[in-house]
Order: C-alpha cells, then sequence, then structure tokens
C-alpha cells in the first residue's frame, strides 16, 4: 500500500518520490549515482514487463508473437528480460542478430527488418534460422534469393508494404508515407508478390507494415490496417497464401502529457477491425519497441556548474548528447527532476552538456532549484538513448544498472578511454 509520503511519477508508476526521495522500484536513485558515478542509465525491469502485459492482454486468445525491437534499447540484459518472458525480437542488422542470440532469442522468433541488408548478413541470418525477412525492396527480394539458393535454403519472407499513412509524428520517425526510404509501395506490392512467389530462393509467409514511431492515436493504425488488409485480399486472389500479418510497431509513450492509447485497448480496436473484416483468426506479429522500454528508464546525471547569461541561464551537466542523443535528433522533450530537494533558489535554465556543439542540449527552459553537484533524473530515457549513444569528444558510453525490486544490477560498465581506443592503430 502507498504511504502518505509516496508519490509515483504521472505515467511513471515505478518511479516515485518517497519522503522527497526519488525511488525506482524499491532502490533510491541517489545511492545508485553515489555507487556507479554519472552519467548512469537506470532501468526498471518492473516497468518493462508490465509494459510487455499491456500488449499480451490485448493478445490473449490469439495467435500472436510479440518480437521486441531492439533498436530501441539492444544493452543485452534487456533483451534478456523479454526473452525470458517468451517474446521474439525485431533485429536490423547482423550485429543485432549476434545481441539476440547472446541474450537467449530463439532464432525461429527472430524477423530481420531493414531496407539495407547485406549478403553477408542475410547469410548469417538463414545459417541462423531465423521466423523471416521482412523484405523492404523488389531488388532484396532477387539478392536475398540469389543468398538462399547459394547457401541451399530457403528464405522465409514477409514483404514490407508502404501504405502512404500519416502516422502523425515527427518526420524523422515517419516510415510509412510515399516519401520514406522503407518499404514498396503499395501499388508495386502485388507485383512483388508475384515475384516472390516465382523465386527459387523464397517462401513467402506473410505481409508486413510499419508506419512510424511515437504514435499517440488509434486512427493511424487503422488507416493502415484497412489499407494492408485490402491488399491481403488481393495477393491472395491472386493465389499467395499470406500466412502471418505483421503490423509492426511504433506505439508511443508519455513524455510531455501525451496520451497514447493503452496497448490493450489499441489492439481491441484492432481486433475488432480484424475480425470484422474475416481476418481474426491469422497469426499476427508485432514489434514493440519505445512503449516496452521508453518510461522504464532514466539517466542520471550531475550539475557541474550553473552559468548565469544576459539572456540564457545555463545549468551544465555531466550528461551530454553523445549519452542523450534525442533532443540533438528530434528537439525532443524529456521530464527532468532533481533526486532529492535542494535548498538553492529556483532559476529558469537550459540543461546542457560538455561537448563542444551548439547542439548539445537536453532541455531548454525549465525550472529548477539545483547547485552544483546535486544530481538530476532525466527521465523516459529508455528508448533510443544509450542505443543510439557514440564516443563524441571521446566520451565513454555510460554505464547501466537494472533494478528489479530492491535489488540493483551493474549491467554495463563504464566505458573507459582504453576501452575506445582498443581497435586502433598508431602508425608505425
Amino acid at each position: 500500500m502507498t504511504s502518505p509520503h509516496t508519490a509515483a511519477l504521472p505515467g511513471q508508476p515505478h518511479f516515485s518520490h518517497r519522503d522527497g526521495e526519488l525511488f525506482v522500484e524499491d532502490v533510491a536513485l541517489r545511492e545508485l549515482a553515489r555507487e556507479h558515478g554519472t552519467p548512469l542509465f537506470v532501468y526498471s525491469k518492473a516497468a518493462m514487463l508490465s509494459a510487455l502485459a499491456a500488449y499480451q492482454r490485448g493478445f490473449a486468445g490469439r495467435k500472436a508473437r510479440i518480437c521486441y525491437a531492439m533498436k530501441a534499447n539492444s544493452s543485452l540484459a534487456v533483451l534478456q528480460v523479454f526473452a525470458q518472458a517468451g517474446c521474439g525480437f525485431d533485429i536490423v542488422s547482423g550485429g543485432e542478430l549476434q545481441r539476440a542470440l547472446a541474450a537467449g532469442g530463439r532464432p525461429a522468433d527472430i524477423i530481420f527488418s531493414g531496407v539495407g541488408k547485406t549478403r553477408a548478413e542475410m547469410r548469417q541470418a538463414l545459417d541462423s534460422g531465423i521466423g523471416c525477412f521482412n523484405v523492404e525492396s523488389e531488388a532484396e527480394l532477387e539478392v536475398l534469393s540469389e543468398v538462399a539458393t547459394a547457401a541451399g535454403a530457403v528464405a522465409p519472407v514477409s514483404i514490407r508494404v508502404n501504405p502512404d499513412v500519416d502516422p502523425k509524428t515527427h518526420p524523422y520517425i515517419s516510415t510509412g508515407l510515399k516519401g520514406n526510404k522503407f518499404g514498396v509501395a503499395h501499388d508495386r506490392a502485388l507485383a512483388a508478390y508475384r515475384r516472390a512467389a516465382a523465386l527459387p530462393g523464397l517462401r513467402v509467409v506473410g505481409i508486413d507494415c510499419h508506419i512510424g514511431s511515437q504514435i499517440t492515436a488509434a486512427a493511424p493504425y487503422l488507416d493502415a490496417m484497412d489499407r494492408i488488409l485490402d491488399l491481403v485480399e488481393s495477393v491472395e486472389a491472386a493465389g499467395i497464401a499470406l500466412p502471418h500479418i505483421d503490423f509492426g510497431g511504433g506505439l508511443g509513450i508519455a513524455y510531455q502529457g501525451e496520451q497514447p492509447p493503452a496497448a490493450d485497448a489499441l489492439w481491441a480496436r484492432l481486433f475488432e477491425k480484424l475480425d470484422a473484416r474475416g481476418f481474426g483468426d491469422r497469426q499476427f506479429l508485432i514489434e514493440p519497441g519505445r512503449s516496452l522500454v521508453g518510461n522504464a528508464g532514466a539517466c542520471l546525471t550531475e550539475v557541474l556548474y550553473l552559468k548565469p547569461g544576459e539572456q540564457k541561464n545555463f545549468c551544465v551537466v555531466d550528461a551530454a548528447m553523445n549519452d542523450l542523443p534525442r533532443p540533438a535528433m528530434y528537439q525532443a522533450w524529456h521530464a527532468i527532476v532533481p533526486l532529492g530537494a535542494s535548498s538553492a533558489a529556483a532559476s529558469t535554465y537550459d540543461i546542457v552538456g560538455p561537448v563542444c556543439e551548439s547542439g548539445d542540449w537536453i532541455a531548454r527552459d525549465r525550472e529548477l532549484a539545483v547547485r552544483p553537484g546535486d544530481v538530476l533524473a532525466v527521465l523516459s530515457a529508455g528508448a533510443y538513448c544509450m542505443s543510439m549513444a557514440s564516443n563524441y569528444n571521446s566520451r565513454g558510453r555510460a554505464a547501466e544498472v537494472l533494478v528489479d525490486g530492491d535489488r540493483a544490477v551493474l549491467i554495463r560498465a563504464r566505458e573507459t578511454v582504453a576501452d575506445q581506443m582498443r581497435m586502433e592503430r598508431l602508425l608505425p
């Protein structure tokens, strides 16, 4: 039972204030910062499994497979959590394939997406026995058939169709419009399926659609579903069976008061449409990423300096755009809260990092009461932060900790300069 002195953060019930201190599950974040240093990514296992449970409820009684889109966060222990919970994986590279297998993923439950698969990656995936290639161009069909035939194999394929549906999200993470690089155009899909069915190294097993990321309304999914089901009818009328339908992922999370539908509520609406059109008994695949891990993570960062200016006050922290790329890349908004109360007077700051770029900012115009040495939590940092982190300015990537109840486990050690230079060579 929640005590009067405990208050969960809005939309993130596994992060809470207890008597003024910020906790994740039953672990004080201040203690983690003290033990492991900053910047530090901290993840809640319970938050991940709670997000997954909403999808599992939505698919109860259906033939369905949830394949975690690991580009959102590919840390091995995070993958292990989802593998042990019964998930497959959606991969986009040979490196992600190796990570998924290392974390305990079953090859038959792995889907290989992405527009630029190399021949070597195709052969690697075939040798591993993955469940399906989501093919994204007609040219890729030809190459994959060549690779499979040379290997004495038959590649299971699903064609990713671009339905030209606007997901109403940031243009950098919209993937289902005519101008996007992803998928086969809707009006070319039937011809592509006919070609796939005729190629000797391919076996058609389904159809795939993914329209974007951070989608916060049901309407784009419903529109895309109608377009895809129309196409399923056309393809099967041509004599090509499509045993599974893959609706991708893309469901958003609450960063700044957004109200995306809950996964189970969204799928209740989608299954109403599927049932009404006679497709409710098909095998379904989905590939959620951000919605499973985004609100499960926070990045802890220490305040280094407070720098007043004529037009702006700056709060300089030790996390930077190499740790948290989303603000620089997408002008993304993350909630930021101190780990505990401060006696400092509140002021409005731009929160910036130490990297030598004007684009190195974490947040703009935030009111904070902080002093140098205080630690802040950048919330909703579980997705597309660590997986996109870099060594820009020769900065080591942050450490990572996974919390399960009152236990905290270091799942990635802080990267050193020696780690960064290990593969480099001086001139003789």
